[in-house]
């Protein structure tokens, strides 16, 4: 069975959409697109592709001075450290552990990375906070029990970070047991404090420092939007008010936020309006260009006419029959740019009902 060549995909190259995990320097934006990581100005222009790898690389964080790119790579097929120069070049990978190591922050110093790891805890779904030299080198772990994001503050003394996995990636508007919460925690006297959540339990994520100033994102009011927590006076003021898509992936450097939202990337002042960047990306894309496939793996789903002559199936997002033993086989749906699928045979053989997303 062989499917006919789909049409070329447009993209708008000048303010592309789907740009996810964004992080600010001084000079530049870094962001994941199709897998790779991607460096633009600070403005938005001159986008350039750092990563090429089939693997994917993710969660870019710029170094203090911006000079250095760490991430999360699939380079030889499991999820370690890596950096990388904002100005390209070979990737120098920092972890070697089988588990999945997802970078976090640099230490203020920039002489380290903060990353998550399992590899200490006996639970599934627990991290635990290490960092590693940029030189390479042995990773050191935290006197952190669990930890799933984090990040450090501008002098080195606190460490903001939520201990457990985020629930409501599943289940949106979340409020069991394990709601998300950021504390904050003193590397000097280990001690904990938490920002303060409201009397019904709501998700706070993403903890980011500007100064003294903790910068999360929350579903305390509704939909995702950023919020800060001030440690002196206990004051949380919100800061983004977006109502028809989350604020997701939010990361601070060089005394602002990047965060994305609605499928674009956005930047944050504090005390600014929030001002959304045209970033244009021109990608090859290999996977969405026209061409011919051919192989029963694609099959999803099949069914069995009354007479037994034809057989219909569902195969890439075609709904296509095939003789028994001869004839030719029949695209009847032929919708290159639908998805089709699960086709079942009426009793009578006169009809063939399926599921479509036109």
């Amino acid at each position: 069975m062989q499917a006919a060549p789909a049409p070329p995909v447009r993209l708008d190259v000048a303010d592309t959409a789907l740009l996810a995990q964004p992080a600010c320097s001084a000079d530049h934006v870094a962001f994941a697109y199709a897998g790779d990581l991607w460096v633009a100005s600070a403005d938005g222009g001159d986008a350039r592709r750092l990563t090429t790898h089939a693997g994917s690389e993710s969660r870019p964080r710029f170094s203090p001075d911006g000079s250095l790119i760490a991430f999360s790579g699939q380079y030889d097929g499991n999820t370690d450290v890596y950096v990388i120069p904002v100005t390209g070049g070979v990737p120098q990978r920092l972890t070697w552990h089988p588990g999945s190591d997802v970078v976090q922050d640099f230490t203020p110093d920039g002489a380290s990375v903060l990353f998550t790891s399992g590899r200490s805890s006996h639970a599934g779904g627990i991290g635990r906070l290490f960092t590693v030299p940029v030189v390479g080198g042995h990773p050191t772990e935290l006197p952190v029990p669990m930890a799933n994001k984090a990040a450090y503050s501008p002098d080195g003394s606190k460490i903001a970070y939520t201990p457990l996995f985020e629930a409501f990636n599943q289940w949106k508007n979340y409020r069991g047991g394990t709601a998300t919460r950021i504390w904050i925690y003193d590397t000097a006297d280990h001690s904990v404090v938490q920002i303060p959540q409201p009397e019904e339990r709501c998700n706070d994520t993403d903890p980011m420092w500007l100064g003294d100033t903790v910068y999360f994102r929350s579903d305390r009011n509704g939909e995702f939007n950023l919020f800060s927590f001030d440690a002196e006076s206990g004051a949380i003021a919100q800061h983004t008010s977006h109502e028809d898509f989350p604020v997701v992936n939010a990361s601070a450097g060089a005394d602002r936020i990047a965060y994305e939202q609605g499928g674009y990337l956005h930047l944050i002042e504090p005390g600014n309006r929030p001002s959304r960047l045209a970033i244009g990306v021109a990608a090859d894309l290999v996977e969405t260009r026209p061409r011919y496939v051919d192989g029963a793996e694609y099959v999803r789903s099949a069914g069995i006419s009354p007479t037994g002559k034809r057989a219909v199936f569902g195969y890439r997002g075609e709904i296509v029959t095939l003789p028994a033993k001869k004839g030719d086989p029949r695209n009847l749906t032929n919708t290159m740019d639908v998805h089709e699928r699960y086709p079942a045979w009426s009793p009578d053989g006169r009809w063939i009902a399926y599921f479509s997303d036109s």
